[in-house]
């Protein structure tokens, strides 16, 4: 274990993927689980606000952040092969779409829908993430954790972790209490492939019965022609929530939209293609100032340079309102706002 090394006044325009200026009072990298216990223990002697930060892809920061942001910077890579199973542990600072790669690498399989996520392995479980049919939690059988209240670590079974659609125990459940260091995959050597979306299948082409290097290789070509990178043009990804609504009212909207996008939910009700609903209000490359809805995907707020929280804050709302004007339907933002 190193000591801790401390950044004051720290620049965290390249940790976080919206590319806003933000300051924080103190910055500290968190490579091992026994310097989060440090951090822990001086924070327990002089309490600050703090900020867990992994890639920083679905959060929208102030232009100041006071206390201590901890970036999660913990490598780890541990495999156990069981029969036709795989149970991988990985860091919770592992970059997810490498992860991604190198499990698919090594005849690993089970993620390969998730490709091309951003952020890091230990935000994943905070927002369950998910795209193309697979969600987190179908792929994943424990979390270590360590545990604020207790000043330990721990590990929680997924039932435990209260996942949900983009939720979790880590989001809503029990927000702050845990900062996740590790999580372990549950992979197979079997392929079991996942190509219900009809953007998977057009990607797919004349493949008939895909392999998992062929998914990933279709979610790659799909994303990367409706999202567009980071590195290029600062986001968050996907922005809204898809809303769930009830079948009855489902039933009212296709009488008004007869071409309506929407997916049975387990909940019984209907999920409603977010970016749907906000093309078809006219916003898709829609403009205020230095932030817009990207062009070819109305579901991503972009910030084209120089903008900031509030006027992300702004265009969110805008696009609330004109979503509630025609449909009726309120629309839930998907990123975290911090502070």
């Amino acid at each position: 274990m190193s000591d801790l090394s401390i950044e004051y006044q720290a620049s965290l325009r390249h940790l976080n993927t919206f590319g806003f200026e933000v300051t924080a009072d103190q910055l500290v990298m968190i490579r091992d689980t026994e310097q989060l216990a440090q951090l822990m223990g001086r924070l327990s002697q002089d309490p600050q606000p703090l900020l867990v930060l992994g890639g920083g892809s679905n959060l929208v920061l102030a232009e100041h952040v006071p206390g201590v942001v901890a970036c999660m910077a913990i490598r780890r890579w541990e495999p156990t092969i069981e029969a036709d199973r795989v149970r991988l542990w990985v860091g919770a600072g592992e970059s997810w779409h490498e992860t991604v790669e190198h499990t698919l690498r090594q005849g690993w399989y089970g993620l390969e829908n998730l490709a091309l996520i951003p952020g890091t392995v230990g935000a994943a479980p905070v927002q369950n993430i998910g795209a193309y049919g697979v969600e987190l939690k179908d792929r994943l059988s424990r979390v270590e954790v360590f545990d604020c209240m207790e000043s330990r670590l721990k590990i929680l079974e997924r039932e435990a972790c209260g996942f949900a659609y983009r939720d979790s125990l880590f989001k809503s459940g029990e927000p702050g209490r845990y900062i996740i260091t590790a999580v372990e995959l549950n992979l197979s050597l079997i392929p079991d492939v996942q190509v219900g979306y009809a953007a998977l299948r057009t990607a797919l082409g004349d493949v008939r019965e895909p392999d998992p290097q062929q998914v990933f290789d279709a979610v790659c070509v799909v994303r990367r022609s409706k999202l567009p990178s980071p590195d290029r043009v600062g986001n968050a990804g996907s922005f809204f929530k898809n809303p769930v609504i009830s079948d009855k009212e489902c039933r009212r909207l296709c009488t008004q939209e007869p071409d309506l996008v929407f997916y049975p939910d387990s909940s019984g009700g209907c999920k409603l293609a977010a970016g749907w609903l906000i093309d078809r209000c006219g916003l898709k490359g829609y403009r205020q100032n230095s932030v817009g809805v990207y062009p070819d995907q109305a579901l991503v707020l972009v910030n084209w340079g120089g903008g900031d929280r509030e006027a992300i804050e702004r265009l969110a709302e805008y696009i609330q309102l004109k979503v509630r004007e025609r449909f009726g339907v309120e629309l839930e933002p998907e990123p975290r706002f911090y502070p």
